[in-house]
């Protein structure tokens, strides 16, 4: 069988001062691709919004909460679509312990979001959202660490790994949406006085569709919405 797997990301430059760091994918088999996008096309128009619209976190209001709202519906409803989302509190890192630099513990995050939602012996095709010139280098170097990482030399399980515009893509659109809620609680946005009620109901309808307050790693097995809160130690001394 064929998968695609749309990631994207939130809060995960080194120096962006955010606490919270998250990578998330949507896994979609490629056989309910195109019928998956028909509909959430179709959700669009419903809520009076052009089907080539983006839709995406930063721009869930009042006026679109029940577009929102039935996005998130649809997600979890559809039997076809999964979702996994690693998440880092940057407060916590200490790179010069590792001897690594930022750049390469974001590849390590990569391979822990993606080494739980790729499926063995089947074919997978990754697409990431373009957020700047380094877009390519990015593609080949998380490729290449991948392919070590599951000891796919010769490409059989990751196909192709590739850029992509996320206002081009549904599916990418609504791993934002999702990605976006998981690093708005975590950050504790809901707790400033300028907070969005309207954020806070998508919240809320992902937390009781998935039955998890994303506030924590769900279990490893979880298929639908697969949360992984990554810990931090710090490396001890050699004696």
């Amino acid at each position: 069988m064929k998968y695609n797997i749309y990631c994207d990301e939130s809060c995960h430059l080194e120096h962006d001062h955010q606490k919270i760091m998250v990578l998330g994918a949507i896994r979609c088999d490629k056989t309910y691709k195109s019928q998956i996008v028909k509909e959430i096309r179709a959700i669009k128009e419903k809520h009076n919004m052009k089907r080539f619209c983006e839709v995406k976190w930063t721009k869930v209001s009042p006026s679109k909460l029940e577009l929102y709202k039935e996005l998130i519906s649809y997600f979890f409803t559809n039997p076809h679509l999964s979702f996994r989302a690693v998440i880092v509190d940057k407060t916590k890192l200490k790179h010069e312990l590792f001897n690594q630099t930022h750049d390469e513990f974001y590849y390590k995050v990569y391979y822990q979001l993606l080494c739980r939602i790729i499926v063995p012996n089947n074919e997978n095709y990754i697409y990431l959202d373009i957020k700047d010139t380094k877009g390519a280098r990015k593609v080949k170097k998380l490729g290449e660490v991948l392919a070590n990482g599951i000891y796919d030399f010769d490409m059989k399980c990751i196909k192709n790994v590739q850029n992509i515009n996320s206002k081009e893509s549904e599916l990418l659109q609504l791993a934002d949406i999702l990605i976006g809620a998981i690093s708005y609680l975590n950050r504790n946005e809901n707790k400033k006085e300028n907070y969005s009620k309207a954020k806070m109901e998508i919240i809320n309808a992902i937390i009781k569709y998935s039955g998890y307050n994303l506030k924590k790693s769900t279990i490893l097995s979880e298929e639908k919405f697969n949360l992984f809160f990554m810990e931090l130690y710090e490396r001890t001394k050699q004696i």
